[in-house]
């Protein structure tokens, strides 16, 4: 909703195009806490869909939230059918393969109990949480019709804000309590997890957060007082503590 009043204040309706992302978000979660994957039992400081209606239905909610995701975008009405379709690939993009989060997720997983370099573990956050956080800036901007040079300073902004905001996430599962967090502490050193601290230590992974945060502030330069909200959001990225 930010990136869209960014470029349209005045832009209507946009509360379904906002949706579609969340069911993405939440249906990864879902699919990210089961047995097979972290296995975690509490999300958001309650039992995760699994713990509450079982492995199967667990499944099949992310499922139902994927697809129901695309549905959303597409039967937005009130925008143009080829800013549509930009908006679907968009979100297939950030969610899929490759570079997208479910291409992360499989390079998360594959480099648990492995050392990895700098390049890769770039890549699996990029990808894995970053992908998702970038496609939502881009479909923000193609809704409200962003010309091209707002619609690069946007994609921009969203690829260091996705960084900036996995880099905390690490931190946090260092620093953090299950209470705070709502999910359990220290489940990344538990699974040899390729994180950021693990790799740099607590302070250059700090360190690394905020250069991304300044990154994503001086893209928004150009777009100028319209983008308020976007840098409050990015500075509320990195003080955050859940």
């Amino acid at each position: 909703l930010a990136r869209i009043e960014a470029v349209e204040p005045r832009v209507n309706t946009v509360e379904r195009a906002a949706c579609a992302l969340e069911l993405v978000h939440t249906y990864s979660l879902i699919h990210d806490d089961l047995p097979s994957l972290d296995n975690d039992d509490f999300r958001r400081g309650r039992p995760t869909c699994h713990k509450v209606f079982g492995e199967a239905m667990a499944i099949l909610a992310g499922d139902a939230l994927l697809t129901l995701a695309f549905q959303v975008l597409s039967d937005l009405s009130d925008v143009p059918g080829e800013r549509r379709i930009r908006m679907v690939t968009e979100l297939a993009t950030g969610a899929g393969t490759v570079n997208g989060m479910i291409g992360g997720q499989v390079a998360d997983l594959e480099a648990e109990g492995k050392p990895v370099d700098a390049n890769h573990l770039d890549y699996i956050h990029r990808s894995k949480t970053g992908a998702l956080i970038r496609a939502s800036v881009r479909i923000g901007a193609i809704y409200a019709a962003a010309d091209r040079a707002q619609f690069e300073d946007l994609s921009k902004n969203g690829t260091h804000i996705g960084l900036a905001f996995q880099i905390v996430d690490d931190i946090l599962d260092v620093v953090g309590s299950t209470e705070t967090l709502g999910k359990t502490a220290g489940k990344d050193a538990a699974q040899q997890k390729a994180t950021f601290p693990a790799l740099y230590g607590l302070e250059a992974s700090r360190d690394q957060a905020n250069l991304h945060l300044a990154e994503a502030v001086e893209a928004l330069r150009p777009i100028g007082e319209p983008a308020v909200r976007l840098r409050e959001i990015a500075g509320r990225i990195v003080t955050r503590s859940a």
